[in-house]
């Protein structure tokens, strides 16, 4: 049985009702004492079990997608460590690779609490927290200090996700992204340019084709050793919007795409008031992650693969519960998959049971390799 389901989430979502963004403090703490305990063979046994447990391995899950070496395609989504406390245990939790932050040049606070709403009707998640995090500064000595305890290297891909500080005008972004990029250059595996979150202002204009193409150049120029760049894009952006971004993407060799960040959308939800705020989702500011915006990041998924004839790679996002979930993204054209809110929701087994699901999806289909199942729904 699924304790985390069975009990824990029912007592923290349904029964006590606790404050979302508190339970996620208290579960960075527990993390970073995780991650500390790993550091003394006689106190890792915790992280082992949690191997033993969460973890699924076989050959049929690996790729190699732009040099690096994914032993699963399930990924941990930007956003839930957003400082890099775990960077170094995220594997003992069955994950094929995890994206920290956003991070931004500057430290700042975020937005003003209460700014994380649970929508458990909706399976969904309600944020605004504006970037909060320690800086790009801080997040390098983390990782830095982090490596001097590894005495192998990491067995996941790290990606890094960088945003504009709030304190910088947009006219100087491009700036801002390059300054975090180059502190953190050596320290994750590919890097992210989140141009699509809803909660710094002005922040999905950098979406349009000159703002974005002046982040891309300077970006690149930095990047001698050549370290994957994606995009993160809004699941509200038209398709001709996606069109333009694709051809920059092209332009500046950006490695891929992230499809999708969360919706500003409040269509079909059930959920009618927060209880927190007393107000509706459709009168509080924020983007909507989860099941809401599981269908639109595929649909914008497939519409990548197709206009790149499947030569681009995505990593697919949002609405990730299921096995079933997953594999519609990556028969839609994702080669890698990315899940946070449906980790919160389902817990820490989600990992493994998604994995084993689609060990079956490719044994259903006569495949041998997860590779050969992206994009297979467009053929």
């Amino acid at each position: 049985m699924d304790i985390y389901k069975a009990v824990v989430s029912h007592f923290l979502f349904t029964l006590v009702k606790t404050e979302p963004e508190w339970v996620h403090k208290q579960t960075i703490g527990s993390l970073n004492w995780l991650v500390k305990s790993s550091y003394y063979p006689s106190t890792n046994w915790l992280n082992n079990l949690l191997q033993q447990y969460l973890c699924l391995n076989d050959p049929r899950l690996e790729q190699v997608i732009l040099g690096l070496k994914f032993p699963n395609p399930l990924g941990l989504a930007a956003g839930f460590d957003k400082d890099g406390i775990a960077a170094s245990i995220w594997h003992n939790f069955g994950f094929g690779f995890a994206e920290l932050g956003t991070v931004t040049y500057h430290p700042q606070p975020g937005n003003p609490p209460p700014r994380l709403f649970r929508l458990p009707l909706d399976q969904a998640a309600l944020n605004r927290m504006g970037f909060n995090n320690s800086g790009a500064i801080a997040m390098a000595a983390k990782l830095t200090d982090g490596k001097k305890h590894l005495t192998n290297p990491l067995p996941i891909p790290i990606g890094i996700n960088l945003g504009k500080s709030k304190i910088t005008p947009l006219e100087l972004a491009a700036q801002d992204y390059l300054e975090s990029f180059r502190l953190l250059k050596d320290l994750g595996n590919y890097f992210v340019v989140n141009v699509s979150s809803p909660n710094t202002p002005g922040l999905r204009s950098l979406q349009d084709a000159a703002m974005l193409s002046q982040i891309l150049a300077g970006l690149q120029q930095e990047n001698t050793a050549q370290k994957p760049i994606f995009v993160k894009i809004a699941p509200d952006l038209e398709w001709e919007a996606i069109s333009d971004i694709i051809a920059i993407a092209q332009t500046y060799q950006i490695a891929g795409l992230i499809a999708t960040n969360t919706t500003i959308s409040r269509e079909g939800l059930q959920t009618q008031i927060i209880e927190q705020t007393g107000k509706s989702p459709q009168e509080e500011a924020g983007g909507i992650s989860g099941k809401p915006v599981r269908d639109r990041s595929t649909e914008v998924i497939r519409f990548i693969y197709q206009q790149t004839q499947g030569q681009m790679p995505i990593i697919g996002v949002g609405g990730i519960f299921t096995a079933d979930d997953a594999w519609e993204k990556i028969t839609a054209g994702a080669c890698l998959i990315q899940t946070y809110t449906g980790w919160i929701y389902e817990g820490p087994l989600m990992v493994r049971r998604i994995l084993s699901g689609l060990l079956t999806k490719l044994e259903e289909n006569g495949l041998t390799s997860i590779n050969q199942a992206i994009g297979i729904g467009n053929r």
